[in-house]
């Protein structure tokens, strides 16, 4: 089994000494990830590629290869391929043919030879060669050289030969680590997690910052997203999630500041915020995910004057993107149901705010807030590494984890539809209901409440979160469900 692994494009023209840096924080990514799935799995660097070996065919290990290798950034594509010496022509085709006849069978199609080394014939006369006798000898409608349905592809490096089973896309984009870190403000919405994830996608390691407003409920679903953004696209590193706690920071604001102005107020307290975060962990930029005229906080004024309350570069990879844009974007990398069901906390809602503040209105606004109350809200902020969210000790570790279901036990499957679909519950004998997290606190109050429930996730992460948002509701009668090979 092997995967040839494509550079993302802008990685092949840079300088060598770069294209060497970039192409083994590559390797040494996928060598991270993979390894977590097989110790035998081998990963090689070269000058054009990057190649991901297994002994043996596998067929489930090579859908969580393709899994990973389709989430890890720097990858523009890569490909499936059966590997084999390298013989004479007919030797070649007799294999392409085996590969490739039950996808021919009534299509057109095109040979495509791509070759590397010294060799005694040229990649067209293979290609010939190879059309002609799938034409004569497999079910094919014919070659199409313009626009065939199917391409059947091969490789040629020295004395091996490559036919290509299959094409993945990847990710593109930078190897995470190769650029600098950055600490995103990650407020769990659609707009604030699809920057965080373009910044992992660009090759940063993305650090989170999250200001709790007052809403314990929202910074559980904010530590949820960020924990799935982190396992899916940057788990090769380490990121830390910072929490700052700014109930009282929005209790000053709403004390000392104007209706119009308190929306840019408090963003620039959490710009200052983030620069002192940033400060403290050595970070060159602060990303947010704002978008020019999305809100009243957002004009380009409004933004010159929030910029100004910061000395760190401010990064906003969403500024001139529109809102359907980006909830596409958040469907395709699995985020939607997340954004969707966030818990919202709005503590500042300005009464006709400005649009268009000047700077001399908002220091005078400002003159009147006390910033020690600001300062005592750093010193209180947590930090903790991103996979040790689950051992927080603000999730509560006394909720009982059952290992098997009893008969007054119903279970609760509340991962979300694509993973319940791929991956259902076989249980035989057990009470399972499927109730999606982002409709469970809804849901769970038309449920029987003489019963007593599980909930269940892959990791055990959110079913723990989850379970502890509803005992705060007061709901006594949840625990968790996490299988003895959990």
């Amino acid at each position: 089994m092997k995967f040839i692994a494509k550079l993302f494009p802008e990685i092949t023209i840079k300088s060598r000494p770069v294209r060497r840096r970039l192409i083994q924080r590559l390797q040494s990514n996928l060598q991270i990830l993979l390894k977590r799935l097989d110790e035998d799995i081998k990963v090689s660097g070269f000058w054009d590629k990057v190649e991901v070996s297994f002994p043996g065919q596998n067929d489930a290990l090579c859908e969580q290869i393709i899994d990973v290798m389709q989430r890890v950034p720097g990858i523009q594509n890569f490909l499936e391929v059966q590997e084999y010496p390298l013989g004479d022509f007919d030797n070649a085709f007799e294999l392409t043919r085996e590969a490739y006849a039950e996808r021919l069978k009534g299509k057109t199609f095109k040979v495509r030879v791509k070759r590397t080394g010294d060799h005694d014939f040229t990649s067209v006369e293979m290609e010939r060669y190879i059309g002609g006798g799938l034409r004569q000898h497999t079910e094919a409608a014919g070659v199409d050289v313009r626009n065939p349905e199917v391409w059947v592809d091969l490789e040629i490096r020295d004395n091996k030969l490559f036919v290509v089973t299959a094409n993945h896309q990847g990710l593109g984009g930078y190897p995470l680590g190769t650029q600098e870190d950055v600490l995103s403000l990650i407020s769990g919405g659609f707009d604030s997690v699809v920057a965080s994830y373009m910044t992992m996608r660009r090759g940063s390691k993305t650090h989170f910052l999250f200001f709790n407003l007052g809403g314990h409920a929202h910074e559980i679903g904010v530590k949820q997203v960020s924990l799935y953004l982190w396992k899916k696209f940057g788990a090769s590193a380490r990121v830390k999630f910072i929490t700052v706690p700014f109930e009282e920071v929005v209790g000053e604001i709403l004390q000392s500041v104007h209706h119009s102005h308190m929306g840019v107020v408090l963003k620039r307290m959490m710009m200052r915020a983030a620069d002192k975060v940033a400060d403290r962990m050595k970070l060159n930029a602060i990303v947010t995910g704002e978008s020019v005229a999305q809100v009243s906080s957002q004009t380009l004024p409004n933004l010159r004057l929030i910029d100004e309350s910061c000395e760190h570069l401010v990064l906003r990879p969403l500024v001139t993107m529109d809102k359907p844009d980006i909830i596409n974007i958040a469907r395709e990398i699995g985020t939607f149901e997340f954004a969707s069901a966030m818990p919202e906390f709005c503590g500042v809602i300005s009464d006709k705010p400005t649009t268009h503040a000047r700077r001399e209105r908002v220091e005078e606004e400002e003159s009147q807030f006390d910033f020690d109350v600001l300062e005592r809200a750093l010193k209180q902020a947590e930090v903790i590494a991103i996979d040790d969210i689950v051992e927080n000790h603000n999730i509560n570790s006394e909720i009982e984890a059952m290992t098997r279901v009893a008969d007054n036990q119903t279970l609760i499957d509340i991962r979300p539809p694509r993973e319940q679909e791929r991956k259902p519950l076989n249980m035989p004998g057990c009470d399972i209901r499927v109730i999606p997290f982002y409709k469970l606190e809804t849901d769970f109050a038309q449920l029987p409440q003489e019963r007593e429930y599980l909930l269940y996730c892959d990791k055990g992460v959110m079913s723990q979160m989850h379970a502890q948002h509803l005992h705060e509701l007061g709901y006594e009668n949840v625990k968790v469900f996490r299988p003895a090979t959990q």
